[in-house]
């Protein structure tokens, strides 16, 4: 079976119609075959999921800190609705980073993403405020 005819990715011609595979004629200039095609598609799906990943990890928005009752005094811990339970995470403020384990899920108020022990937000300088702008990575 001809190459050209099975799976074929077709592109704008020269002539204003459809030329099959002349993308991976450039790209590939021996003979393409079934799996080099897949392995193009596979790679365009990599590279176009690729900066939602990147996106996924980095966000900003307010942090408060709740009391002693939850999780062992002095200990960084934080409350994140998404992140996995006992993964570590950077909380930055005011030129402040510090790193915190998610032990609870929260907080549950509008606009705001990270809810931090007593010690963590003692070690942020964020006491005071209360409520305050952060960076989690």
């Amino acid at each position: 079976m001809d190459a050209e005819g099975a799976g074929s990715i077709l592109v704008p011609g020269d002539a204003g119609g459809m030329e099959p595979n002349s993308t991976l004629k450039i790209m590939c200039p021996g003979r393409i075959t079934k799996a080099s095609i897949a392995l193009f598609r596979t790679f365009l799906i990599v590279i176009s999921l690729a900066p939602l990943v990147a996106e996924a990890e980095a966000e900003s928005g307010l942090a408060s800190y709740y009391g002693y009752s939850r999780g062992h005094r002095g200990e960084m811990t934080c409350a994140h609705r998404t992140r996995p339970f006992g993964s570590i995470i950077t909380v930055s403020y005011s030129g402040r980073s510090i790193r915190c384990r998610v032990t609870d899920r929260g907080p549950f108020i509008r606009g705001r993403i990270i809810d931090l022990s007593v010690s963590g937000a003692r070690a942020l300088g964020m006491m005071e405020a209360g409520v305050v702008r952060v960076a989690v990575d």
